[in-house]
């Protein structure tokens, strides 16, 4: 299993959390009062808790299998919102969550691309929501960038290729948009392609240590020579690939998103 480090993730917390708030931005507010709403793979729970900041009155779940994201999350963000809901955290695999019960919103930020075929799980989750409810996501799609095939072909000559994922490990925005209007919803996907600006000394490394890297680093933790073997390898043709400017060094960034609305 996977070993995640909060701090390495949030090192870039400003521009991974961008992609959500573009996310929210598409999301209706849920109807009710008090609306359920479950966050799939909230990570250290920052972004899950701008959930709670637009819907103050909501009783939110993050959900996560990694321990260290867990506590981080409930250390920093868990208990009562200023509005009268709840902010919580629990533990859960995405490869096998079903809903206790019906939700208003369920939503998940870059995540869904550790789920080899998510899509079949789609229709459990919208079964989940309440009439009106809404199914959200966003998904890395830069599995062919410099930074992964690159990635890959270090992997490959490691022995450790079949730890990373491809370009299949998301689908295009039609192919989400037909699985979920199949599914009997009013739906909308698009696809955004950022272009952060990364500042320090190998901004690119420095990123994907936090997130794309971690199989690797988890597979080597035990042999150090091997793992600084491998980062110096990659390090080298990063900075050939990524090459840093005068203000800093341009990281071209695609995402897919998605929003289905349940009848109702």
């Amino acid at each position: 299993m996977t070993t995640w480090d909060p701090a390495q993730y949030l090192r870039h917390a400003d521009h991974r959390a961008r992609p959500f708030t573009d996310l929210l931005a598409r999301v209706p507010d849920p109807r009710g009062e008090r609306p359920r709403i479950a966050d799939l793979g909230c990570g250290p729970g920052n972004v899950t808790a701008l959930l709670a900041a637009r819907w103050p009155t909501a009783d939110i779940t993050g959900y996560d299998n990694s321990p260290e994201m867990l506590d981080r999350a409930r250390a920093e963000h868990a208990g009562p919102t200023p509005g009268g809901g709840t902010l919580g955290f629990a533990p859960a695999d995405a490869r096998t969550w079903t809903p206790d019960g019906a939700h208003d919103l369920i939503v998940s930020n870059a995540t869904l691309q550790w789920v080899p075929g998510h899509a079949d799980r789609f229709a459990d989750w919208i079964g989940a929501l309440a009439p009106g409810g809404t199914f959200a996501f966003q998904v890395p799609g830069n599995f062919g960038a410099l930074s992964h095939r690159l990635m890959r072909d270090l992997a490959e000559k490691a022995g450790l290729g079949g730890l990373l994922r491809h370009e299949d490990a998301v689908l295009t925005p039609q192919a989400y948009l037909e699985h979920l209007t199949a599914l009997g919803c009013a739906a909308d996907a698009w696809e955004t392609t950022y272009v952060h600006l990364l500042a320090g000394e190998d901004p690119v490394l420095d990123w994907v240590k936090g997130t794309g890297l971690r199989p690797i680093l988890t597979a080597l933790d035990d042999d150090p020579g091997a793992r600084d073997a491998f980062l110096d390898d990659y390090r080298a043709a990063l900075r050939t690939a990524y090459p840093g400017g005068a203000h800093g060094t341009p990281f071209p960034f695609r995402r897919v998103f998605a929003v289905a609305r349940k009848e109702g």
